[in-house]
């Protein structure tokens, strides 16, 4: 009798063998199918995966997304925001299309974790009209920004001088507002490049709101000593007055009347 056990048993035939096969390879297919979300379509190739969610009917950004995503297709959905560290586990992502959706809001660390392997950034047709400095900061991705309603001034002139846009699209970054109603509905960088500064637009408001302010300041100052002259007048008058109606208070009250015109 063998002390181990029978080694003809079915954990180690030939067809225990390939059922043990059958059974892992089924099992790395299930975990590979469930490891694409929900309305997604994932294509893997070379140990790396394209997920595609194009016209999914998404409202927010995905958050099972396979680690090792090179492209992620967000197209055409109902996404209305981009939040901070909403890719942070995605490191190896190239392509990110967020076009044709409905985002009006960017959060300062949105693309946080893609400075070093985003290459390509779409961000056309959606409702965004101003971002933070820090939304874009260290990406050297191409960036389409086009069509949509954004509004030009210093902030945003700031941010589109660190980027790199997509020069197909740049034309089609227009201000549908501006600090300077002038400039509503023309190219911002055909804008740019005549010589505006939307930064001098902002100092020149921000100076003339201080003065408005210590103009304000000022006047309550004056307002303030001309009631304290008049409120003290009338006390000195009520007293003078009232040394009047005392016995002999008429001569005190002539010479303390002398004594105030004297000084």
């Amino acid at each position: 009798m063998n002390p181990f056990g029978d080694s003809s048993g079915p954990g180690t035939s030939p067809k225990g063998l390939a059922a043990a096969a059958r059974a892992l390879l089924f099992g790395i297919l299930l975990a590979s199918a469930s490891a694409c979300p929900t309305g997604c379509h994932c294509t893997e190739k070379s140990g790396t995966t394209a997920v595609q969610c194009t016209s999914g009917n998404l409202e927010s950004i995905p958050s099972d997304l396979p680690r090792d995503t090179v492209a992620l297709l967000l197209a055409s959905n109902r996404i209305t925001k981009i939040p901070n560290y909403a890719f942070r586990q995605l490191g190896r992502l190239q392509e990110l299309d967020l076009s044709d959706n409905n985002i009006e809001t960017v959060e300062a660390a949105a693309f946080h974790g893609l400075a070093d392997s985003l290459r390509a950034l779409d961000l056309a047709n959606n409702r965004i009209q101003s971002v933070p400095k820090e939304a874009f900061a260290h990406l050297r991705a191409k960036i389409n920004l086009s069509n949509n309603p954004w509004h030009c001034e210093c902030v945003l002139q700031e941010v589109l001088r660190e980027l790199r846009l997509d020069p197909q699209s740049v034309k089609d970054v227009v201000c549908r507002t501006a600090v300077q109603e002038e400039y509503a509905g023309r190219s911002l960088i055909q804008v740019l490049d005549s010589g505006i500064n939307f930064c001098n637009f902002h100092h020149k408001t921000t100076d003339v709101a201080m003065f408005v302010t210590m103009f304000g300041w000022f006047g309550m100052v004056i307002a303030y000593v001309v009631y304290y002259v008049r409120h003290n007048r009338e006390d000195a008058r009520r007293h003078l007055e009232y040394l009047k109606s005392l016995p002999g208070g008429a001569r005190m009250a002539k010479d303390l009347d002398t004594v105030s015109t004297v000084l």
